[in-house]
């Protein structure tokens, strides 16, 4: 990867919370290519980067309170789940264009400031309908903050200080998904001061706080040297062509499967097909669309992006459904149902702080690894739900989640990775902003597809047997990645 781009370095505010200064270890310095990214600067991202990916997740675990204080049908709910969703996929691109345009450290600190505002509007929802708008303006807000995370990181380090700030934000991205279920869990059981569910969303007003104060002393400011300005059609087709997929997948099942979403998915293939056409006339032209095409075709983009679609659409569905079925199936309390995936969060833990090494010899091999030994934890659920259900506990379903959770650690940080491996620095909030779009909107398919599978198949076959279907269908989800994942190349950058 080129590192020959020098970012524009822009001071840091005086109105921020605190002005960096030679003396703070963890604000920006400079060297020869321009802004560094400190360790407390590195932290304030990190944060960031969490705070989306739990969100998405949090809320699961929380449902079948939220239903019954607001009197929610269950296609509201899942608007509360998909709103979130589709809002964050489809302005996550924009988002990462804006940072290039405006200074990624600015948009970061107005999409965390938004974040807090709109998830303060959540826990205050007084009803479903409002709920699900506050959620959807929080999906919007998460799309601002989390294309300069990868960005900064891109524009402000090089060699190993990247490799290492890479790894830890692909392990933060898998540990954020897990822990998400956990504390949406605990917070919900806990009841704090009577306020239910509503805990899930009002914890992150202080850590917004604590993100803002951090971001505003530690951040650097940094820019394409090359802006663009907006695509219009673009940013407009690429949204018409995610919610007319994502929406009815999401909805269907629970409106009856009404005309509206048999037209919508009709409209879906014409919208991208538009989109595709568009951008590459705008190219070829010499404009700057949305998503360059000549981005798409670098090897590392076009190598990686597939891997994402099974990795992510499994990983969406199975915290949905694992959620449900516990709950819904075992009679778990919501605490129990987010101790019961704990296992896998150790596990992913684990396995992220040994990838690195294990990335040093053996490459895109760790990502097979990875894929191999989730997808053994995998067939271990298979056969502990169809031969123990009811009759399981947390401890039954450890050997399963552990093993599953060490696959995924192996694969989601080097993948992240080597995605952005051939993304030169002047393109980094429009390549940033095209992989997580990617991961967000197949996260939000496996939601979608392995979810409505699962309530499918639960009324006939009941929860227990519906939960393994559903787990063997993301086996062989796993079992694509894996044989897919020969294709990444030994040695990575």
């Amino acid at each position: 990867m080129t590192d020959s781009v020098t970012p524009t370095v822009t001071p840091a505010p005086r109105t921020g919370p605190l002005s960096p200064s030679a003396a703070d270890p963890g604000g920006p310095r400079l060297h020869a290519h321009g802004a560094v990214l400190g360790a407390f600067g590195l932290f304030s991202v990190l944060l960031g980067a969490a705070l989306p990916l739990v969100d998405f997740f949090i809320v699961n675990v929380a449902l079948p309170d939220m239903g019954r204080d607001l009197g929610a049908s269950e296609a509201m709910l899942e608007l509360v789940v998909a709103g979130y969703g589709v809002a964050y996929a489809v302005l996550l691109v924009l988002g990462g264009r804006l940072g290039d345009l405006f200074g990624r450290r600015r948009l970061f600190l107005w999409g965390m400031a938004a974040f807090g505002v709109t998830s303060l509007l959540c826990g205050l929802a007084p009803g479903a309908g409002t709920l699900v708008a506050a959620r959807i303006a929080q999906g919007a807000a998460a799309a601002l903050m989390l294309p300069q995370v990868l960005a900064t990181i891109q524009a402000t380090t090089t060699g190993a200080r990247r490799a290492r700030a890479m790894s830890l934000y692909g392990a933060t991205a898998g540990l954020s998904m897990v822990a998400g279920q956990i504390l949406g869990g605990v917070l919900v059981t806990a009841d704090v001061a009577g306020l239910g569910w509503r805990t899930v969303f009002l914890v992150n007003v202080p850590v917004v706080v604590i993100g803002l104060v951090c971001a505003g002393r530690a951040l650097p400011e940094t820019r394409s040297t090359t802006p663009a300005p907006v695509d219009g059609a673009g940013t407009g087709l690429l949204a018409l062509s995610l919610v007319a997929l994502l929406l009815p997948l999401t909805e269907g099942r629970a409106a009856g499967w009404p005309l509206w979403t048999w037209l919508l998915l009709g409209v879906f293939p014409f919208a991208l097909a538009a989109f595709v056409a568009v951008e590459r006339f705008k190219e070829t032209r010499g404009g700057v669309p949305l998503v360059p095409p000549s981005l798409l075709r670098l090897p590392s983009m076009r190598h990686g992006l597939p891997l994402l679609l099974p990795f992510c659409v499994g990983f969406g569905g199975f915290m949905f459904v694992v959620a449900i079925a516990l709950q819904e199936g075992l009679r778990l309390s919501p605490v129990a149902a987010g101790v019961a995936v704990a296992p896998m969060a150790v596990a992913f833990f684990a396995g992220a702080l040994a990838g690195p090494r294990l990335v040093r010899r053996w490459g895109g091999r760790v990502v097979t690894a990875g894929a191999l030994i989730q997808g053994t934890g995998l067939a271990v659920l298979v056969v502990t739900v169809f031969g123990g259900w009811p009759d399981l506990d947390v401890w039954r379903l450890a050997p399963g989640m552990i093993l599953g959770g060490f696959g995924q650690s192996l694969q989601l940080p080097v993948l992240l990775r080597s995605i952005l491996t051939d993304v030169p620095a002047e393109r980094a909030g429009v390549g940033g902003g095209v992989m997580t779009t990617a991961q967000q909107t197949f996260m939000s398919l496996g939601v979608a597809t392995l979810g409505t599978l699962f309530l499918s198949l639960s009324p006939d076959l009941g929860t227990g047997d519906a939960f393994g279907v559903t787990l063997l269908a993301q086996l062989g989800l796993i079992v694509v990645m894996a044989a897919a994942s020969l294709r990444l190349p030994r040695q990575l950058d």
